[in-house]
Parts: structure tokens; C-alpha cells; sequence
């Protein structure tokens, strides 16, 4: 069985590209900075820091869709997937081998509200760059939802109704 699931926060909003040919698909690419259980260690001062892992994460069609209109650098999601590893040779020649998770499911595991009010204490992993990936190209600004009701959390858009698996 190949099942992974996981919880953690965007490094960087969402890199967007869609497929050629006749039936385009959107691919979303994004990694998740995932703490690690019980993981911690010292930096220079003495402080215990917690560690984290950074999986690289791609979504299809409708995923990718989603997170290129609701999800952005900072936000905390859970994901759903299974691992896919492959390989390619780069330019220099060298084979490279890639790990990825590739996305069934995601959604949110906090409120709009707990997100902004977690903004300042969300760790800067920007600069974080993917060992074998490939240079990710700059989103689209404006990335961030609207209609947000009185608790905190975004309101469907319309035409979702088709989607949900419950009425």
C-alpha cells in the first residue's frame, strides 16, 4: 500500500503550470515544511529548535486548480497522497532521482483567523530550495481567498456545489 499523509505549511505559494495539448491539466507544485515528532536540536545558543522535513508535493486538475487559488506561502494544510519517485538526466548528464508526493486530497486544518494570527511566528523556509528540483518559477500574486465569513472560514465559491461528495 502506498498512502502518505501529512500535516504541514507551505514554504513558498504554489508554482502553476499547465500541460500542452488538446486537454490541458494544471500541475501545482509546492512543498510542505512537515515538523518532525519529538525531533529537536540545539542552534548556536543553546536553544532547543524543532527540526522539520521538506516534502515536495504535486497536484492535478482540479487539486492544482485549488491551490493555485486558495493556498499560499505560510499556509497550513493537510495532505493526502501517495509517494511516486522517478528519474531524469540533467544537463550535465547526471542522472537525477527525484521523490514526490502526489497529491489526492488537501485541505485545511486551521481557520483563516488562526492562519493570520500564526503569520508572524511561521518560520521563513523561502529560501529553501528542493535538492533536484527544478527551479521554481515566481506565482501569480493574489492568491488569497475572499469571502470570508463571520467564523473565520472562506465561503464556497460558486458552482462548487457539483463537487462536494455530500449535499
Amino acid at each position: 500500500m502506498n498512502k502518505v499523509v501529512l500535516i504541514g505549511r507551505l514554504t513558498r505559494d504554489p508554482v502553476i503550470r499547465y500541460s500542452q495539448g488538446e486537454n490541458s491539466q494544471a500541475v501545482a507544485r509546492y512543498t510542505l515544511a512537515v515538523d518532525r515528532r519529538f525531533s529537536r536540536r540545539q542552534d548556536n545558543g543553546g536553544e532547543q529548535q524543532q527540526t522539520a522535513d521538506f516534502i515536495s508535493c504535486v497536484a492535478f486538475g482540479r487539486s492544482a486548480e485549488f491551490a493555485e487559488k486558495y493556498l499560499h506561502q505560510g499556509t497550513k494544510i493537510g495532505v493526502e497522497g501517495r509517494i511516486q519517485t522517478g528519474r531524469y538526466t540533467n544537463r550535465d548528464g547526471q542522472t537525477v532521482y527525484t521523490t514526490d508526493v502526489v497529491v489526492e486530497n488537501q485541505e485545511f486544518v486551521e481557520s483563516k483567523a488562526a492562519s493570520q494570527a500564526n503569520a508572524g511566528s511561521v518560520p521563513d523556509y523561502s529560501g529553501y530550495q528542493n535538492p533536484g528540483a527544478a527551479p521554481a518559477a515566481q506565482a501569480p500574486a493574489g492568491n488569497s481567498a475572499s469571502g470570508e465569513s463571520a467564523d473565520g472560514f472562506m465561503n464556497l465559491p460558486e458552482g462548487i456545489e457539483e463537487e462536494l461528495p455530500f449535499q
